[in-house]
């Protein structure tokens, strides 16, 4: 009896071992010595048994920092709280150091974070995902120019390629620094990659037309992309856009 008894502890013990953990978990990745936290989204029903999508998402300039909680509070955050059944994914969260860009040092913490995650998590390569706000937004052109051949789609939030309006925070990729037309030099590399933009009609941080532009220069290419833009809304599009249900399940159907 004593050695059944034990043999069932120990069944336990392994089984608890075992076990994932869920939620938003804390991790961090070193690059030059210079140490950038991030958190990791893992669904309730996560299981080794099969691959994961997974989403990388590059917040704003008022979430920068080293607190590795920032991050979380607004855009896809706020969405996997409001309604986690609709993001069946792993969903990464970086975060850059403050008065730094997604360019650099930080845009390559975010790719070695990303690529972490998909090896501890069973992450699929094919349904890997890209999408930011405002700061976050130019960020997701730039790495996209930089990595175009990894994600099977964009959703870039109120963001740009050439800083206008008020955001003195953004800065212009160096991708297309050189470019005549950064705009149509942006469609051209990335018009094999599913595209959705969103953007408020009365933002002064960063002006519509900077989406406006992105959406011709993609049209113009022969990209699969669709803009939407809501009327009577400032800076904030990521609440309306990360909300709607339809978008996470536009996302999880592509593939690379």
């Amino acid at each position: 009896m004593k050695v059944y008894l034990a043999a069932i502890l120990l069944l336990a013990s392994c089984s608890s071992m075992n076990h994932t953990q869920t939620g938003f978990l804390d991790r961090s990745i070193t690059l030059d010595r210079v140490t950038y936290p991030y958190t990791v989204y893992v669904p309730r029903d996560w299981t080794p048994k099969r691959r994961w999508p997974v989403v990388l998402f590059l917040h704003g300039a008022g979430e920068r920092g080293n607190d590795g909680r920032r991050q979380m509070q607004i855009g896809a955050g706020a969405a996997i709280r409001s309604a986690p059944e609709r993001v069946p994914a792993i969903v990464v969260f970086p975060q850059a150091p403050a008065d730094q860009r997604w360019i650099g040092r930080p845009a390559d913490a975010a790719m070695m974070a990303l690529q972490q995650a998909v090896r501890e998590f069973h992450g699929d390569n094919r349904r890997l995902y890209l999408t930011g706000l405002s700061l976050g937004g130019f960020g997701t052109w730039h790495l996209a120019l930089a990595h175009p051949d990894t994600f099977a789609a964009l959703v870039p939030v109120c963001g740009g390629i050439v800083p206008h309006g008020s955001a003195a925070s953004v800065q212009q990729s160096p991708l297309t620094a050189s470019a005549t037309d950064p705009y149509a030099f942006t469609a051209e590399r990335l018009r094999h990659i599913p595209i959705r933009i969103f953007h408020g009609a009365d933002d002064t941080v960063v002006l519509p037309s900077e989406s406006q532009q992105m959406y011709a220069a993609l049209r113009a290419a022969g990209a699969n992309v669709e803009y939407t833009e809501y009327a009577g809304v400032g800076h904030n599009a990521w609440d309306r856009a990360y909300g709607d249900a339809q978008l996470w399940t536009w996302l999880f159907q592509q593939r690379r």
